[in-house]
């Protein structure tokens, strides 16, 4: 029985989602938009998915989908987010096949899109638009006030109000006066006018009025 038909399944994959198990129609849709080759999904109550795809080459282009863990097609899918520097020892080494973790360096006010397309050749001998998902596993606080890294907005020193500046006159310190000499006499040069010495002057003068009338009478 299994000879009758060999080539009936030569082109169906089979999957299993670990976890929740999705809803068939958004599976179906996604599934086709990701993968061209696809012609039909199908699925079991236990959790089965079956993918029959258009061509063998078709199925093993998903199943074996490794052509973009190389430098370069690495350095495609992050060139979509910004410059790519390297990849992780994990990476590098093809450790784990589950992620792919690059570092890249890109502008404070560069978006940070949540996937890449690129464009990937398919079994006609064209290109296929292939959608590459896209995580940050960390990234530092950034302020749109002044476009700086490190803070948020609400901690940014600019938009915190500042007291106006007071301006202060500070008066120059004068000497103090000084005061004028104080004039001092001595005991010498003071006169003192007490009428002992002053009562014989006006007599002599008295006595000199009274010869001079004499001398005239």
């Amino acid at each position: 029985m299994i000879r009758r038909d060999p080539k009936r399944w030569n082109t169906t994959a089979v999957g299993y989602f670990l976890g929740k198990k999705p809803y068939f129609h958004h599976l179906n849709e996604f599934v086709r938009s990701i993968w061209p080759g696809v012609r039909d999904v199908k699925a079991t109550s236990n959790g089965f998915f079956f993918f029959q795809f258009n061509s063998v080459a078709a199925m093993e282009e998903v199943i074996e989908g490794v052509e973009l863990w190389t430098t370069e097609g690495l350095s495609t899918v992050a060139s979509g987010i910004g410059r790519p520097l390297y990849p992780d020892a994990i990476t590098r080494t093809c450790t784990r096949l589950d992620f792919a973790r690059v570092c890249v360096m890109l502008h404070i006010s560069s978006k940070l899109p949540k996937h890449v397309v690129i464009m990937m050749p398919n079994e006609l001998g064209g290109e296929s638009a292939c959608k590459v998902d896209v995580e940050y596993e960390w990234l530092p606080p950034k302020c749109t006030g002044c476009s700086s890294l490190g803070h948020s907005v609400k901690e940014c020193p600019l938009s915190k109000p500042t007291k106006p500046a007071v301006s202060l006159y500070v008066r120059k310190s004068m000497p103090p006066k000084q005061a004028a000499p104080e004039l001092k006499m001595s005991e010498q040069s003071q006169v003192d006018p007490s009428p002992k010495e002053i009562q014989p002057e006006i007599e002599a003068n008295r006595g000199t009025e009274d010869m001079t009338e004499k001398w005239q009478g």
